[in-house]
């Protein structure tokens, strides 16, 4: 069995004796350089494990040591030590091609941590004294083939080009531990992207942690994301974990994250810049180890610009982006789509899949389905749930349309409650999305599709009514004679 081995170069005497101890404590084979002539001259004749490096040497910089091992195709992981508040040199050693990078001054719990999590992401497995092997067929990049990764890829439908390439980033990206930020229309599967890199790295074993930003009342997002001591508010009855400790060792997928508050905003900064958290009603922080994964419908670059989000916290997020497309920029997609989705839909009813009649598929190349695949689902849904013995129809009519409401009062889009008995429906949750989206249509109509008077009518906070316009895919026009309506801003 090879002992793994370790090169650690920084030309602060002290710094680089610290850190050639706390390894050589673990177990690992050690050398050190002092610059970057000499790192280089190291590799040449060496093969490491792990590559630690400052980022300021003498001679150099140490993204340059990055630039090498990427031109060489070379195996080693790369941990780059920056300067404390250095967001942009830990940004561009991470898009050269870093593994992960520390921030001085370096905490030893946390500099163990990172890596045993680089040396867990290796192709060939490390001894289980240093960290638990992994298992399945190690591929060319690092990450786990067949597996878990076989069946988190295999969730994104399609054979596109689009798809292909989205599938293809998040293989080579997925070994690494910076940040990556998924964009998309809502209804595109940015979750499943997430849950493909995570099911693709290391940490595939370890929890993923899926959180909509837009869905937590604000006064609660502190003690959902860090956690909260018991006493520390009313009704606080015991310790509780918060997203970043339960994700620990995983990966953290902030949905939505363009809906967070600046306040809340400046306080992920910081747990994401020193991988550290404190409680509510605690005096004490505490370290995490997380991969972090957001997604957003929003052009953040935009939100920026406009003061609603933070540029650094932008900066941060943004190393490493994965766009997903469009349905209508895949049309060639939908029949096996439909077929998937069908087949999830049977199995999830306890039924035969049923077939997809031509007429069907058909129709739905014609439609435009602003809604993406979210909105596809929902329409097979029904067409399941509502089906006879001629088969499956699509019913109501695909995609209706409501910017271009009809009269004041008037509901085309829903049911009318009736009198006499009901019929139990086939598919209770279809059901009632379906009966809760008319609601909502109704209200959002005769209130001028003003989200906050709509709210304020069904008895809604103003992100409750938010999110459940975006889970059921409805979609408000835009009206630029009313500019008080800045309530989804």
């Amino acid at each position: 069995m090879t002992a793994t081995r370790i090169l650690v170069v920084d030309d602060e005497p002290d710094l680089r004796t610290l850190y050639e101890l706390t390894l050589l404590r673990q177990g690992f084979l050690v050398d050190t350089a002092e610059d970057l002539t000499s790192a280089l001259a190291c590799l040449e004749h060496h093969s490491f494990d792990v590559v630690i490096t400052d980022m300021r040497l003498p001679d150099g910089l140490g993204i340059d040591i990055l630039r090498h091992l990427k031109a060489r195709h070379r195996s080693e992981r790369a941990v780059v030590i920056t300067a404390h508040g250095s967001a942009e040199n830990a940004v561009e050693s991470l898009k050269a091609g870093a593994f992960d990078y520390l921030t001085k001054p370096v905490e030893l719990q946390q500099f163990r941590a990172v890596i045993n999590a680089a040396l867990r992401s290796l192709p060939a497995a490390i001894p289980a004294q240093h960290g638990p092997a992994l298992s399945g067929s190690p591929s060319e990049d690092g990450v786990l083939a067949g597996g878990e990764t076989a069946r988190a890829l295999h969730q994104l439908v399609g054979s596109s080009n689009s798809m292909r390439r989205v599938r293809e980033r998040i293989l080579k990206v997925a070994r690494s531990m910076a940040p990556v930020l998924v964009t998309g229309e809502s209804g595109t599967g940015k979750e499943l992207a997430a849950r493909a890199l995570h099911g693709s790295s290391h940490r595939g074993d370890k929890p993923f942690v899926a959180v909509n930003c837009g869905a937590i009342p604000e006064g609660l997002l502190e003690a959902e994301f860090f956690g909260a001591k018991k006493g520390a508010y009313t009704g606080s009855n015991q310790n509780r974990e918060g997203f970043f400790q339960t994700a620990h060792g995983g990966t953290l997928f902030l949905d939505e994250i363009g809906d967070l508050p600046l306040a809340m905003q400046s306080k992920l900064l910081r747990a994401i810049q020193e991988r550290v958290v404190r409680p509510v009603g605690s005096v004490q922080e505490e370290a995490v180890d997380v991969r972090i994964v957001s997604a957003t419908h929003k052009n953040l670059a935009s939100e920026v610009q406009a003061g609603r989000f933070r540029q650094d916290l932008f900066y941060r997020l943004n190393v490493i982006d994965i766009h997903m497309p469009a349905l209508r920029e895949r049309r060639e997609d939908l029949p096996v789509l439909c077929q998937t989705l069908l087949r999830r839909i049977a199995a999830e009813s306890g039924i035969a899949t049923p077939p997809l009649p031509a007429e069907l598929l058909a129709r739905l190349q014609t439609e435009p389905l602003p809604g993406n695949v979210r909105e596809l689902e929902n329409l097979l849904h029904r067409a399941v749930a509502l089906r006879d013995h001629q088969g499956l129809q699509l019913d109501p009519p695909v995609a209706a349309d409501i910017s271009d409401p009809p009269a004041q009062g008037a509901n085309s889009l829903g049911p009318r409650p009736t009198s006499g008995p009901m019929a139990l429906p086939d598919d209770l949750q279809g059901h009632l999305d379906q009966t809760e989206r008319a609601i909502l249509i109704q209200a959002l109509q005769e209130t001028g599709f003003n989200r906050t008077a709509a709210a304020l009518r069904l008895g809604l906070s103003l992100r409750q009514i938010r999110y459940r316009i975006a889970r059921l895919n409805i979609q408000v026009p835009q009206n630029p004679d009313r500019p008080d309506d800045t309530d989804d801003e």
